[in-house]
């Protein structure tokens, strides 16, 4: 029997819905199970439905997705590539610190291992990481010496309006409740806080193009997929202004769509699904995928140029 609350569209109530697609778990293939995409008929926000509960979307979760255990301390030349690649991201949030009028302390939901953290602290900021996993908060800790507390946002041990700037990459899309983020976010900022999301656009090219095979629906971990409005909407339920938008990330954008044009290049999850490869064949395919990645900058700038990128990142205040 389907949960009587997941009837409802999370964002306006609505009961009524149109399906739009089925798929599975095309990214890591955790499982074969075919999962529904829909619509609300009012406000048209897309959703998983019905959402899966909690046990069971934890094993569409495998253990340490977001890290490669395997690999230690990153390479010199991994850790300089995901710098330069990040390095878009700290932009924006220092901009976001600046306008906050402040210099942090600087609170990143969903922090995993750290390193964006770590490249604000090493410019001078004071920084905290907040992660649902364990072993994200560790290696934040122990890999990248920032500290990190495992615990959900809603539920942080953190006293009320502490932090200057609070940051979340890629969390909304992941929550039941993304309304219930955003209030404790905004009970946790400063008065002239600045709050940073960043969420992968339903409304962009790439899915109108490629639809359930947007490497952004990510079938069944993303149970909500937001267009921008519908992002600007929810912040401004939860008492948030957007006073800045962004469609184009140098980390997401690119990488994204190599995935979504070739998912079984995709590095991590040849790692995750544990395919054998000799060490010539893991470079070679890192190799395509990385020249791929770089063949789709361009497209996907232009994309963002048209204000139609595969993410959205936003800075919001308090109204």
């Amino acid at each position: 029997m389907i949960d009587p609350r997941h009837i409802k569209c999370p964002a306006c109530g609505h009961e009524e819905y149109k399906s739009l697609f089925h798929g599975t778990d095309r990214l890591y293939g955790t499982t074969d199970r075919s999962f529904t995409v829909v619509e609300c008929t009012q406000c048209r926000l897309l959703r998983l439905f019905p959402q899966p509960d909690p046990a069971e979307l934890g094993k569409y979760y495998p253990e340490n997705y977001w890290f490669n255990p395997a690999s230690g301390a990153a390479s010199p030349l991994e850790e300089r590539y995901r710098r330069f690649v990040l390095s878009d991201h700290v932009r924006f949030v220092e901009g976001a610190i600046e306008a906050a009028g402040e210099r942090g302390p600087v609170l990143d939901v969903g922090c995993g291992g750290g390193l964006f953290l770590r490249l604000l602290r090493e410019r001078g900021h004071r920084v905290v990481g907040l992660d649902f996993s364990l072993d994200a908060a560790q290696v934040a800790w122990k890999q990248n010496r920032v500290p990190a507390l495992c615990a959900t946002l809603s539920r942080a041990p953190l006293p009320p309006r502490t932090f200057s700037t609070i940051t979340m990459f890629h969390v909304l899309e992941h929550l039941y409740d993304p309304i219930g983020y955003c209030d404790a976010a905004r009970e946790l900022l400063r008065d002239d806080g600045r709050l940073v999301i960043q969420v992968p656009n339903a409304a962009c090219w790439q899915f109108l193009l490629f639809g359930e095979h947007w490497n952004g629906i990510d079938i069944p971990r993303h149970l909500i997929n937001f267009k921008e409005k519908d992002l600007v909407d929810l912040l401004d339920v939860c008492g948030f202004e957007v006073v800045r938008r962004k469609h184009f990330s140098l980390r997401d954008n690119p990488a994204g769509l190599a995935t979504t044009l070739a998912v079984g290049l995709d590095p991590m999850a040849r790692r995750i699904r544990t395919r054998q490869e000799s060490p010539r064949a893991r470079l070679f395919k890192d190799a395509i995928y990385f020249g791929l990645m770089l063949a789709c900058i361009v497209p996907t700038a232009v994309e963002a140029a048209c204000r139609a990128g595969s993410t959205i990142m936003v800075e919001a205040r308090k109204k």
